[in-house]
């Protein structure tokens, strides 16, 4: 099971009784993308001693070749069998910390920015609840590439037999409940071989790690399907993309520091705090939680993606929205980001603008219940309703202005992550597209 209270010799007995051989010892580099270490049992209680080295200098936003000497530390909560691997054999992972020679958290360890914004909360006298809903496509391949062919032509909710991907999206389910996942819903999305499986909210680090797991479940599975799992944010131009709506609640003494029955909608001050701080540095976000050049494509009105920075209890159309239920399951929902980001710098983001905005005070704006997107230019100016950056470029402009976001990632992520990014807009921004050569080729 996923991050049970578990020590390194619960571990080892586990590996004993399970017959496991191997273990992979996972963290994701800057970008999200899950990276392994595999081990033998051999070198297991090695690794749980955190003795276990490996070279940084090829990791995204790690070190230089000069310094390359980094150290994992599994952390035990996070053991889990591949049910999909034979039982005879068996292969498990835990999700690691990485960390200095000299025995200090590693400053570019995505999973440490997260650990480290969670103790500003934790010293504030809170604790981050976060619900993700992750969105991906399934498409056809050639028999070695994905295409772009979709699986189905099924709609949101469909079911068999116009809904293709009930066979995986089965197996992916039951994957992910073999590691301890929650599974609360699973269905068919809007688009055409577009899908979303929900699992239970939980402390955020446990989420960060969810998240990284889920995308890498999702993705193996499909592929013993034959298919492939895509969690690109805009694979296909005229339909919806996918996004990653996240649901985040405070709690402090052991209530949710969010609801307050008094309150003509029964939020909080420290809720509506929140939501400012959200808005505040909404623009500065999007940087960490729409992280692509293809992000942007999502981002657009009249494919239910969030454009403006609104928020509302009811209407979808805002960046925030507030969803019904109250008590211990009062909760605040961003909508904008997709699972392209870094889910550990991803709600690291969040929640530093969300303490922020308690912080500071940051009252919000009056809620939004009219759709936005029937809205003039004039409207919107009027009623003080900004717009998420246009592009990546603009994104990281905000980012490098914003000195409580810049916190929260550190210097050596935020300038790692920056010089990275600016590089794949230059890359992109040079390209002569199909569209500008069938716009202006004969046309000029």
């Amino acid at each position: 099971m996923v991050n049970e209270k578990l020590t390194g010799e619960d571990i080892l007995q586990r590996v004993k009784e399970l017959n496991v051989r191997f273990i992979r010892l996972q963290f994701t580099d800057i970008f999200g993308v899950l990276k392994n270490v595999a081990i033998t049992t051999k070198e297991l209680e090695k690794a749980l001693d955190g003795e276990l080295m490996f070279d940084g200098s090829s990791i995204h936003g790690f070190v230089r070749i000069e310094e390359s000497d980094m150290y994992l530390r599994p952390d035990p909560s996070t053991f889990a069998i591949f049910p999909w691997r034979p039982a005879d054999g068996a292969v498990a992972r835990l999700i690691c910390d990485v960390y200095n020679p000299d025995g200090t958290p590693f400053a570019g360890c995505p999973r440490g920015a997260l650990k480290k914004v969670l103790a500003e909360a934790e010293a504030m006298g809170y604790t981050m609840y976060a619900g993700p809903e992750a969105e991906f496509f399934l498409f056809h391949t050639d028999g070695r590439k994905p295409t772009l062919e979709t699986h189905d032509q099924a709609g949101y909710f469909d079911l068999s037999p116009v809904d293709l991907g009930e066979d995986a999206r089965r197996d992916m389910v039951l994957a992910l409940e073999a590691m301890g996942f929650e599974i609360e819903a699973s269905h068919h999305e809007v688009a055409p071989g577009q899908h979303e499986i929900d699992f239970k909210y939980d402390n955020a680090l446990a989420t960060a790690d969810k998240i990284a797991t889920f995308k890498f479940v999702v993705r193996t599975i499909a592929q013993r399907h034959g298919l492939h799992a895509t969690f690109m944010p805009k694979p296909i131009a005229g339909i919806n993309g996918s996004g990653m709506h996240t649901h985040q609640s405070l709690f402090k003494d052991g209530q949710n520091a969010f609801y307050d029955p008094g309150d003509p909608l029964q939020l909080s001050q420290t809720a509506y705090y929140y939501i400012g701080g959200l808005m505040h540095h909404a623009r500065a976000m999007a940087a960490v939680t729409n992280p692509t050049v293809n992000s942007y494509k999502r981002l657009v009105p009249g494919f239910e993606a969030p454009v403006y920075i609104a928020w509302s209890p009811r209407n979808r159309s805002p960046l925030i929205r507030v969803p019904a239920k109250r008590g211990a399951s009062t909760r605040i929902e961003l909508r904008n980001p997709d699972p392209a980001c870094n889910p550990y710098l991803a709600l690291a983001v969040m929640l530093k603008a969300g303490l922020d905005g308690i912080k500071k005070q940051i009252q919000p704006p009056a809620p939004v219940e009219r759709n936005i997107y029937e809205m003039t230019a004039a409207e919107r100016r009027d009623l003080g309703i900004g717009s998420l950056p246009g592009d990546l470029k603009e994104a990281l402009d905000e980012l490098s202005r914003d000195k409580v976001i810049r916190e929260a990632l550190g210097d050596h992520i935020y300038e790692r992550f920056v010089e990275a990014k600016e590089k794949e807009w230059d890359e992109y921004r040079v390209q002569v597209h199909r569209w500008e050569v069938e716009q202006y080729l004969t046309m000029f």
